[in-house]
């Protein structure tokens, strides 16, 4: 009996790491100003923008001039992430809308509900994050729920909007708030994304 229970634990810690080592989601950056998807495109992690605090951002300091105009909801920031052998670590990159540059990168989640990005620059000038989930894992694109044509709001990951006004009374049955139209949905399926991913 002692057996089977310490079997049971083992099980289950081993479940509980299982899940915790899951980045795919919605995830809040450190400032707040932004929520990035992570989900899973043909073996590789992807990240792009899929809330603003502020609506209508532009990737102005793009260094490629046909680029500087295009929205930065939908933008891939996470790029081709491949997973670390033997490690709850991802490898790849990620692009920083704020200088417009690109920089070799790692993602690793720390428990269920937080993920850490660090960027370096020439392999050795490195920063750090910690992003805060704000929605569920997602199965693999292209066979999760979102490619099947699935709903593109509630359960698959979209972030809260920020309150704004509009018509008095409007979404205040039972004090639930109306969830906006998940403008993304599945992110393997985005042009800039799709290209790289098959």
């Amino acid at each position: 009996m002692q057996t089977l229970l310490y079997s049971v634990v083992f099980l289950a810690a081993g479940l509980i790491s299982a899940k915790a080592a899951d980045p795919t989601g919605d995830w809040r950056v450190a400032d707040g100003v932004a929520s990035i998807r992570v989900a899973q495109c043909n073996g590789s992690m992807w990240g792009v923008v899929v809330w603003e605090k502020e609506p209508g951002g532009r990737d102005s300091n793009n260094p490629d001039v046909s680029k500087k105009n295009r929205p930065t909801l939908a933008m891939p920031i996470l790029l081709d992430m491949k997973k670390k052998a033997g490690a709850d670590q991802w490898e790849g990159q990620v692009y920083n809308a704020k200088d417009g540059q690109t920089y070799s990168a790692t993602i690793t989640p720390t428990g269920s509900d937080q993920l850490e990005i660090k960027g370096c620059v020439l392999g050795f000038l490195c920063g750090g994050e910690t992003w805060t989930r704000v929605a569920p894992p997602i199965p693999a694109s292209p066979v999760n729920s979102m490619a099947k044509g699935a709903p593109k709001s509630g359960t698959t990951g979209a972030a809260p909007a920020p309150k704004t006004a509009g018509t008095p009374g409007a979404g205040k049955k039972a004090g639930v708030q109306p969830q906006p139209a998940d403008p993304v949905g599945d992110i393997c399926l985005l042009p800039d994304i799709a290209r790289f991913a098959h």
